[in-house]
């Protein structure tokens, strides 16, 4: 059993706040409606569908990816084709995902995953389910613009944030872009409210001071679910 969970499931702890937070944000912003329900599983087995569709194509061996990307594609195709036929709307997003799936496909076949841009072209991704669970509901994308703008402006800050912590530590270039980035970000957030201006104040802080210091990648997990759990209790005041 665990073997096949290693198999199924990708080692990318970090991606599942990513992917839930932007969603239920737009439910619950937008009002829970039943065809929520298959988007969920549908966003979450396309995720699943693209990681290891990418994986194929950074490793050129497609076969080793066979039962992952066959049992991925039926699920996505299932729940995804049910909301098609509940909410066709949803299909005006189909053009955006396809060309951002690109660029991630672009980057796995030059082995550059990692890239900053690369990252960045995924958190647009979940950013954008904001607006996808909010057209389920038959709410226009202007009623949530500001919902999405916060989470795009967090998460892309926790891009940046977390590479001076792992892969780019000790990197002043990006401590500084960090910093920097965080700083405008908590100006822009004051704008739209104060308490969402002190959160982002208070990353500002954390993407001064924490590189600084030598946490592993567990607590700078962890230090993110918290960040995450209290902006999305803001957001939905």
């Amino acid at each position: 059993m665990r073997t096949t969970g290693r198999r199924f499931i990708p080692p990318q702890h970090g991606a599942w706040a990513m992917l839930l937070l932007p969603y239920l944000i737009g439910v619950l912003t937008a009002g829970f409606r039943w065809p929520h329900v298959p988007l969920l599983l549908a966003w979450l087995s396309g995720y699943l569908l693209s990681y290891y569709a990418l994986q194929a194509v950074k490793t050129r061996r497609p076969g080793r990816c066979r039962d992952q990307l066959l049992a991925y594609a039926l699920s996505t195709t299932l729940f995804g084709a049910t909301v098609v036929v509940a909410c066709p709307a949803v299909l005006r997003y189909a053009l955006v995902f396809v060309l951002l799936l690109g660029l991630n496909a672009y980057y796995a076949w030059q082995r550059r995953e990692r890239a900053l841009l690369n990252d960045l072209v995924s958190v647009v991704q979940s950013c954008l389910m904001v607006f996808v669970a909010a057209t389920v509901a038959g709410v226009p994308p202007a009623e949530v613009a500001i919902p999405f703008t916060v989470v795009l402006l967090y998460f892309t800050g926790t891009v940046l944030y977390v590479k001076t912590m792992i892969r780019e530590r000790g990197s002043i270039a990006y401590r500084r872009a960090s910093a920097g980035y965080h700083l405008a970000a908590a100006v822009v957030a004051g704008w739209l409210s104060w308490p969402l201006g002190v959160l982002f104040g208070l990353l500002a802080l954390r993407a001064l001071v924490l590189p600084r210091r030598r946490l592993t990648p567990k607590q700078v997990g962890l230090l993110e679910i918290a960040a995450c759990l209290v902006l999305g209790t803001l957001v939905l005041q």
